[in-house]
C-alpha cells in the first residue's frame, strides 16, 4: 500500500480535477446519487493491493464520500485493513436509497429488498408498518418510502442499532423502540399492524465462524445468531405475531432455502395462512403469513 503522504498527493490531484464529493456524515435515506466521475490511480492501486476485487468502484464511492484528501486517505487505509466498505463510507444502498450505517450495526443485504418488494406488492394500502429486528431501519425506510404516509414503528434489542435507525427514520416521522421483539412495541399498535417485517437473525450458532469476515468480525452476534438451527427468533416472532397483526395483516420474514420448510411450519402452527416466496436471482426466501 502506498505511504500516507504519496496517497494524499495522489488524492489531492484527483480531487482538484473536478471529482464530486459528498460527506459521509451528511448522507441519509435519500435517493442514491451518481458516483464521482474521476478515480485517482493511487486510490485504486491501494485498494487493489489490499485485495479489493472491485477496486475502481470502491475508490469511486470513497472519493465521493470524502470531504478532503486526508479523509479519503484514512478511509482507504481503513478499507485496506478489512473494514466493510459500507462502514467506511457511512452508508449502504438499499432499495435505491442511502441508509446510514454505523460500526457495530448490521449492514442491510441487497437480497432483503425481495422482502420489501413482496410486502409492497401484497399490502399496497398498508397504513401501520412495523420493522422488527430493525438494525439500521433499512426495511422500514424502504416500506415507508414505497407506501407513502404510514405509521412506522421499528424496534431492536441493540441500543447501537436503535441509535442508527433513528437517524434513518427521522425524516419519515417513524418511531424506534428498544427492547426484545414485541416487548419493545407500544400497546397502541397491538392488533393494528398491516405489515410486520422481521429480518430476524437466522444463522445457526455453530455456523457463525463460517461467515465472511465483514459479517463475522464487524457485525453484532445478536444480529446474526439464530440459535441451534437458526430459527429460534423466527419461531418467537411467528408465535407472537397474530396478537399484533390486524385482520388480513401480513408477517414477512427472510430465511434460507434449507430452513424454509421448518419456517413455514412455524408460521402455520401460529395460525397464519402461509406461503413461501422465492427469488432464485437474489437467492432470497421469504416466508409470508397472513392473519385470517
Amino acid at each position: 500500500m502506498p505511504s500516507r503522504s504519496s496517497l494524499s498527493s495522489g488524492l489531492s490531484s484527483g480531487l482538484s480535477s473536478g471529482s464530486s464529493r459528498v460527506s459521509s456524515s451528511s448522507v441519509s435515506s435519500s435517493p442514491v446519487a451518481p458516483s464521482a466521475p474521476a478515480v485517482p490511480d493511487a486510490v485504486v492501486a491501494a485498494l487493489r493491493a489490499a485485495g479489493c476485487v472491485f477496486a475502481e468502484a470502491e475508490a469511486d464511492l470513497i472519493l465521493a464520500a470524502a470531504p478532503t484528501p486526508d479523509h479519503a486517505t484514512g478511509m482507504v487505509e481503513r478499507r485496506a485493513r478489512g473494514l466493510p466498505l459500507e462502514l467506511v463510507v457511512g452508508w449502504a444502498e438499499f432499495s435505491g436509497r442511502r441508509i446510514i450505517v454505523a460500526p457495530g450495526v448490521f449492514v442491510p443485504r441487497r437480497r432483503t429488498e425481495f422482502l420489501v418488494a413482496q410486502a409492497l406488492a401484497q399490502a399496497p394500502d398498508a397504513s401501520v408498518v412495523v420493522d422488527l429486528c430493525c438494525g439500521s431501519g433499512a426495511v422500514g425506510v424502504a416500506l415507508a418510502g414505497g407506501l407513502g404516509t404510514v405509521e412506522l414503528h421499528a424496534a431492536d434489542i441493540d441500543p447501537a442499532a436503535v441509535r442508527c435507525a433513528r437517524r434513518n427514520v427521522a425524516d419519515l416521522g417513524g418511531l424506534v423502540h428498544t427492547g426484545d421483539l414485541f416487548e419493545a412495541l407500544p400497546g397502541t399498535v397491538r392488533g393494528r399492524v398491516d405489515v410486520l417485517a422481521a429480518n430476524v437473525p437466522y444463522v445457526p450458532s455453530d455456523e457463525i465462524g463460517l461467515l465472511p469476515p465483514e459479517a463475522r468480525d464487524h457485525e453484532p452476534r445478536v444480529a446474526l445468531d439464530g440459535g441451534a438451527d437458526g430459527l429460534d427468533v423466527l419461531r418467537r416472532v411467528a408465535a407472537g405475531a397474530p396478537e399484533w397483526l390486524a385482520p388480513g395483516g401480513r408477517l414477512l420474514v427472510e430465511t434460507s432455502r434449507r430452513q424454509a420448510p421448518a419456517a413455514v411450519a412455524a408460521f402455520t402452527g401460529a395460525g397464519l395462512r402461509t406461503r413461501l416466496a422465492v427469488s432464485e436471482e437474489e437467492y432470497a426466501h421469504v416466508v409470508i403469513g397472513v392473519r385470517p
